[in-house]
């Protein structure tokens, strides 16, 4: 959830980069995704260290460097009837995926664990079991536009980099410049990146029966949400 955003952000505090230059870049290069056959494993390997790597692998299909805690890991969940609304999205842009059926059909399939990368109840909790973990770093998608300035500091921490305050204030506004620019790109959908978007796609019930799904799988969990701001 909000990993293209989330790759831009760390890729801008640990290299203490700009929004600008961020752009200009093609940042999959910089962050190629794991499982992903271009650009492969043999690239990522000549990477140089500290290497950044993207995955949306459930947590017991990463190397096992990472359950050992010798890599760290930024995890980031976002409250899923945003998440879901923006998944159909995502889903219908792509070519590749070409999906043409409802929104109702889409949320079905998402409730019944029947989309790729398996089931995000289990996903997320199966993370949020490491979330004390020292080399894990757990955050969430509204945190970000609830306290920019926090989670920066958390990842600036987490990252083993140092700014004094006036580069940390300027790398708080570097960040909300780039939220900026992706939550606003043209390209996306209107306001997919902002939260509270479910309640303009659901009905009432079906809302409800997206609760009683969330209660009967999240129910022994302590992990919450922030659905709206």
């Amino acid at each position: 959830a909000g990993t293209g955003l989330l790759q831009e952000v760390v890729y801008l505090v640990s290299q203490g980069a700009d929004p600008d230059e961020i752009g200009l870049m093609n940042i999959d290069e910089q962050l190629p995704v794991l499982e992903y056959p271009q650009p492969g494993l043999d690239i990522i390997k000549e990477l140089t260290s500290p290497r950044l790597i993207k995955s949306h692998l459930p947590y017991r299909f990463l190397p096992s460097d990472l359950h050992n805690g010798n890599s760290k890991v930024i995890y980031m969940a976002r409250n899923p009837k945003d998440l879901v609304v923006s998944y159909y999205q995502f889903h219908r842009s792509l070519r590749t995926m070409s999906y043409r059926g409802t929104f109702q059909e889409f949320c079905r399939r998402f409730m019944n664990d029947k989309l790729g990368y398996g089931s995000w109840f289990e996903h997320v909790q199966e993370f949020w079991e490491h979330h004390m973990d020292a080399n894990v770093l757990f955050l969430k998608y509204e945190d970000m536009h609830k306290d920019l300035a926090t989670m920066v500091e958390q990842l600036v921490r987490f990252l083993g980099v140092s700014y004094d305050k006036a580069q940390l204030e300027s790398m708080v506004e570097h960040c909300h410049q780039l939220i900026d620019q992706c939550c606003n790109a043209e390209a996306l959908p209107i306001g997919r990146g902002r939260v509270g978007l479910w309640k303009d796609i659901f009905t009432v019930s079906m809302n409800e029966k997206f609760d009683l799904v969330y209660k009967q799988k999240m129910g022994k969990c302590d992990l919450t949400f922030d659905f709206y701001l």
